[in-house]
């Protein structure tokens, strides 16, 4: 008998190891007036990391694509300007992702494929869902249609905003 349950006591161990404990949150990308960009983001809480995965089509192929959270979780505008400037709750210089000063909202940028496609993975210790100052829900997300220089102060010269999502709790 006991043969028998410590295997499926494993199991149901690593199941439970893989399945996501925090908050979700998710963002359905839509192309801003007179563009065809458009994806899904996914938001899921992992202790004090936020795990972020997606993809986005309708991207210049080969190509990089600035991508943040902004202040506003409004999309009426048509050019994704509703959405305000970029998530900054801690008052910091605009940056990489991964460099020590950055905005909240500063994320990796989107490197798309031959086919402007951009499927992303990452990690993100600089934002939260649910609770916070840091917290994303209810901000805008925008893909941009350049690269993030990570340098130019506060917008890191991304362009013009291709598609927009307001990030919603799930």
């Amino acid at each position: 008998m006991i043969r028998v349950l410590m295997p499926l006591a494993a199991a149901a161990l690593l199941t439970a190891c893989a399945t996501p404990t925090g908050p979700t949150a998710s963002a359905q990308l839509q192309p801003t007036r007179g563009n065809t960009t458009s994806g899904e983001v996914r938001f899921t809480q992992q202790g004090d990391q936020v795990l972020v995965s997606g993809e986005v089509r309708g991207l210049k192929p080969n190509a990089e694509h600035g991508f943040h959270v902004h202040e506003k979780g409004d999309c009426s505008s048509g050019d994704g300007m509703s959405t305000g400037g970029h998530f900054n709750p801690m008052g910091k210089k605009h940056g990489a992702h991964d460099g020590s000063e950055h905005h909240v909202g500063d994320l990796p940028s989107l490197k798309a494929d031959a086919y402007g496609v951009a499927r992303f993975n990452f990690a993100s210790s600089s934002i939260a869902i649910g609770s916070g100052s840091s917290d994303v829900v209810g901000r805008g997300l925008i893909v941009h249609r350049d690269p993030d220089d990570y340098t130019t102060q506060p917008t890191g010269n991304a362009g013009p905003r291709l598609a927009c999502a307001v990030i919603t709790r799930m």
